[in-house]
């Protein structure tokens, strides 16, 4: 298989520790590094099922995938509750739980995308519980799980969307359109703007809201946020010159990456990131191409700001979701208005 760079995937663990112990975010390593097209685990329809839970944007990145490949039907699929156990839970907090039954403070009912746990057999409540039948201490999600040999095969998200991509003909899926060409197309020069494209953006933007906003470090906040709107500006610049994609006119796996940061940016980011310096609709360019993706089949149905308010905000101190925003429109009604971005314009 194909692999996305290291640097584009994961973060570096150099003195790991001693950066959290001085309040730096530092984002682990996912430890099981299977891939579908390995001699025991083969690209074959019905027998591939994920765990992910839809406030999670690495998770998005997954579930984009299976919707845009057409991969719906073939590649099964459980949604934990988004926000994760609390104190009160007889096993601990900080757990993803499925529970479909739990109600979620925003809408004073159960969420109807969560499910039971439905692929291993053993209706396991806790995604732990998936991982220690493995003799794992991870907790993770995305995973992706093999059904015929119950068995993990990877939890990291940009090794799920590479396979996915590569096997989607053999894995059942019907390539719509907009991904008729693949994700990473076989073609040197479109394969090394995607990667440059998809480091920029996993440092940057995927992996630096997470920086601005987890990390209590002033100075480690401060080089996160510049670094965050600087990529902004480079990426609104890189499609003023009208541009349908990042790489032009095909939707492309750097596309997929940066979409789950950026649809959480105004609703979720811009105050529970502490990334306030902007709204999206005043980058006019990356407004309109969000709007764009937004409307690609499958896009909409991969994707919750309901799940992404109680996820984000129900593990925060007080557990109170916000409402808002609802100017210049509520989310995510706005994302169908690409004419928004004409408000910072005028």
């Amino acid at each position: 298989m194909t692999s996305p760079n290291d640097r584009s995937k994961q973060e570096d663990q150099t003195n790991a520790a001693n950066r959290r112990a001085g309040g730096e975010f530092v984002r682990g390593v996912s430890g099981f590094r299977h891939a579908i097209g390995d001699p025991e685990f083969p690209a074959e329809k019905n027998r591939y099922h994920l765990f992910v839970a839809l406030n999670c944007p690495w998770c998005h990145r997954v579930t984009l995938a299976r919707n845009i490949l057409g991969l719906q039907e073939t590649i099964s699929l459980d949604v934990a509750f988004p926000t994760r156990t609390g104190d009160d839970d007889p096993v601990g907090p900080n757990f993803w739980e499925f529970n479909p039954m739990r109600f979620s403070k925003l809408t004073d009912k159960p969420l109807p995308e969560c499910t039971f746990e439905t692929a291993t057999g053993n209706n396991f409540r806790l995604v732990r519980e998936i991982y220690q039948a493995e003799g794992s201490s991870e907790q993770s999600v995305p995973v992706l799980y093999d059904k015929k040999t119950n068995r993990i095969v990877n939890n990291e998200s940009a090794e799920i969307i590479r396979m996915l991509d590569i096997h989607a003909k053999a894995l059942g899926g019907h390539y719509p359109d907009v991904a008729a060409a693949g994700l990473y197309p076989d073609q040197s020069q479109t394969r090394s703007n995607i990667d440059a494209l998809n480091d920029l953006i996993y440092v940057n933007i995927n992996n630096g809201a997470y920086k601005a906003g987890f990390s209590s470090d002033q100075t480690v906040y401060a080089k996160a946020f510049e670094g965050y709107f600087d990529t902004l500006d480079q990426l609104d610049n890189l499609l003023s010159d009208g541009r349908n994609f990042l790489d032009g006119d095909a939707f492309t796996e750097a596309d997929l990456r940066l979409f789950p940061t950026l649809y959480r940016h105004d609703p979720v980011y811009y105050l529970r990131m502490k990334l306030n310096g902007a709204k999206l609709y005043e980058y006019p360019n990356v407004w309109r191409w969000l709007c764009r993706v937004f409307a690609l089949s499958g896009v909409a149905e991969s994707s919750s700001l309901i799940h992404c308010r109680q996820g984000y905000f129900g593990r925060s101190w007080n557990g109170v979701i916000p409402l808002g925003p609802t100017t210049p429109l509520p989310y995510p009604r706005a994302y169908e208005h690409p004419e928004l971005a004409n408000l910072a314009q005028n």
